[in-house]
């Protein structure tokens, strides 16, 4: 099942989307009689969504994906953690070994932004930089768990784009401040829930900037698989139910690309990752 939430005729819902329309929350409760919550993570991990999900088939899809404005999937997650050098192909570029522990970031949650809008970065930042990436939301609050359990804890994935101002991040030497710019995590379109992607580690993702191919990776070119990433994080922190984490980009962004150029006003950016939609967004430099 996908489910998105969006904005129609200015009013905020969220539903399920079915090739090019969606079932709103309004259409659901007429439809099963069921008073599901405001909130689309009440909705999705206290236990709403499995009570809706087996009145599927008396749902209509009654409203028109192209009237919607898609916005990110959860707006309030109780984390949002980025992995860095998690990809063979992206490490290899950088002359570095992959790491056998996961090497974080925690991202504020003003960061997520939806497809089609755009990414809004101040005239300072110079070397802007994407990174197409697969994102896990968590579905079950865990800790202290072995990876042959992780996957029980997963609720879907979506597309993650962990933009990055690199000129911030050589000054800092950390990534807080460079991955933490509002609308710097667009995301979604959609949560794709785990039991429509049987195989997380054979999906294929794409990046394109102004329509040239720039990333073209898998995930399973992946070092510290989705389970291990899981276990190893909940030996950290907490994982909530909401929480998200972004599991490292491949080879391809452009620091590690001596041609390119970093990106610029009204750049087009397109991202992909096969069975879980396509991010565009556009970037946008202001004073």
């Amino acid at each position: 099942m996908k489910i998105g939430r969006f904005l129609i005729s200015g009013k905020e819902t969220y539903g399920f989307v079915k090739d090019d329309r969606i079932a709103t929350k309004e259409e659901i409760m007429s439809k099963t009689g069921i008073p599901i919550p405001l909130s689309i993570k009440e909705f999705l991990f206290d236990g709403w969504y499995e009570e809706v999900i087996s009145h599927n088939p008396k749902l209509d899809y009654s409203a028109k994906l192209s009237d919607a404005i898609i916005l990110a999937p959860i707006p309030n997650p109780p984390k949002v953690i980025c992995l860095a050098y998690n990809y063979t192909d992206h490490a290899k570029e950088q002359n570095l070994i992959p790491p056998e522990d996961p090497v974080i970031v925690l991202i504020p949650r003003t960061t997520l932004n939806g497809t089609n809008s755009d990414i809004v970065c101040p005239s300072f930042v110079k070397k802007l930089d994407y990174e197409v990436e697969l994102a896990v939301i968590i579905g079950k609050s865990c800790k202290n768990i072995d990876a042959k359990d992780a996957m029980d804890k997963i609720f879907g994935y979506m597309v993650f784009n962990d933009v990055s101002a690199r000129d911030i991040q050589a000054k800092d030497k950390q990534f807080g401040r460079a991955k933490g710019f509002d609308t710097f995590a667009p995301c979604g379109p959609w949560i794709t829930t785990a039991d429509k992607i049987p195989d997380p580690q054979n999906l294929k993702l794409k990046t394109k900037v102004n329509g040239v191919l720039r990333q073209d990776s898998s995930t399973s070119k992946m070092f510290i698989k989705i389970p291990d990433i899981v276990s190893k994080l909940s030996k950290v922190m907490t994982l909530e139910k909401g929480d998200v984490i972004s599991t490292g980009t491949p080879a391809g962004v452009i620091q590690n690309s001596p041609d390119a150029v970093f990106l610029q006003d009204g750049d087009k950016i397109e991202m992909e990752i096969e069975k879980l939609g396509k991010l565009e967004n556009t970037v946008r430099f202001i004073q």
